[in-house]
């Protein structure tokens, strides 16, 4: 089995979007705030949305399930206020539980949190528990920047995220690091923000003691890590200066990163460099990066290409960047598929 830890509901009908901006416009003049249910999105429409579109691309380019999340830059935590973003997020994770309950083969959802800047991470706290009793998510998205780029909230080890932490461990879930809309013209939202989040996330983990606190806690850094990998050395000579263990011992039990990277050389690297029990397959299709290489002839963002033609893997150890290791970080994936019987 092939599995994508890395999904997000990029193509849903134009209507979410549409209620999404009279959310926005409305944001100076709550009487003109639209409801929930407002939105009215069939379920023929979310087939058509997915059917032509994620599901059509999985089965052509060879993969099976998919963890599915709200799209990344839809998030937007900076804006409004938390009534805001805890409408907006309920929404969006209905939604992508809807997909899941349309195509349960194929999608698992995941899901955003109504994150806020300024405010306390616990309001986040039952949403969360709302998608894993209710709707069955087997993961989270966790931002650690609500702020779109400026960066106003503590470092991922403090204990301000602790209440978030306290129920990931609860519910034996991880938390993929994801950004979302950079609202900081020195930052392009894919192309330098998100990267820039998930290499800060490694950094951040090697500074502190969270995973001291929370043994089983696990992180999934997207993006294939961000800077991190092609630059393992600094972070292991840093991590010696300041007197931390080895990064095996202090970090490699806790995050984990996957593979959406875009090109072969990238993938080659990954491989090469950071150990095969933490790497997960990813492709992030349909989202940032969605055109044809010229040098190859294929999306870019055709993921499984790459780990398939990389001399740096053996085929036991594509079976776990593929399939085994998403089912042991994502124990609850694994509970239900094996409640199928796969």
């Amino acid at each position: 089995m092939i599995i994508d830890c890395h999904g997000h509901y990029t193509t849903a009908p134009k209507a979410l979007e549409n209620w999404r901006n009279a959310q926005i416009a409305a944001l100076n003049d709550r009487a003109a705030m639209p409801k929930p249910g407002d939105l009215k999105i069939s379920d023929d429409e979310l087939r058509e949305s997915i059917e032509s579109n994620q599901l059509w691309l999985m089965k052509e380019r060879g993969s099976d399930l998919t963890i599915f999340s709200p799209r990344a830059s839809f998030m937007a935590h900076h804006i409004g206020d938390f009534q805001v973003s805890s409408t907006w997020a309920a929404i969006c994770n209905e939604l992508c539980y809807r997909v899941s309950r349309l195509f349960p083969d194929h999608f698992v959802p995941a899901a955003m949190l109504p994150q806020s800047p300024g405010v306390d991470p616990k309001t986040c706290v039952a949403e969360l528990v709302k998608c894993v009793e209710q709707y069955g998510n087997v993961a989270i998205n966790l931002n650690p920047d609500p702020s779109g780029g400026h960066w106003t909230s503590p470092p991922l080890t403090d204990r301000h995220w602790y209440p978030i932490y306290e129920k990931m461990v609860e519910y034996d879930i991880p938390a993929m690091i994801h950004v979302s809309t950079s609202c900081n013209a020195c930052f392009h939202t894919t192309g330098a923000h998100y990267l820039n989040a998930d290499t800060t996330a490694v950094m951040q983990c090697i500074q502190g003691d969270l995973f001291k606190d929370f043994p089983t806690l696990r992180f999934v850094i997207p993006h294939g890590g961000g800077a991190a990998p092609y630059h393992w050395g600094r972070f292991r000579g840093l991590a010696q200066e300041m007197k931390r263990p080895a990064l095996d011992e202090h970090i490699l039990n806790n995050l984990f990163f996957d593979t959406c990277v875009y090109h072969q050389p990238g993938i080659d690297l990954l491989a090469k460099v950071i150990p095969v029990k933490n790497i997960l397959f990813a492709s992030e299709m349909i989202g940032a990066v969605r055109g044809i290489d010229p040098g190859t002839g294929h999306y870019f963002d055709d993921t499984k290409r790459y780990v398939d033609a990389t001399a740096n893997l053996s085929d036991e150890a594509r079976h776990l960047i593929f399939e085994g290791n998403a089912r042991r970080v994502y124990p609850r994936l694994d509970a239900l598929l094996k409640a199928k019987g796969r």
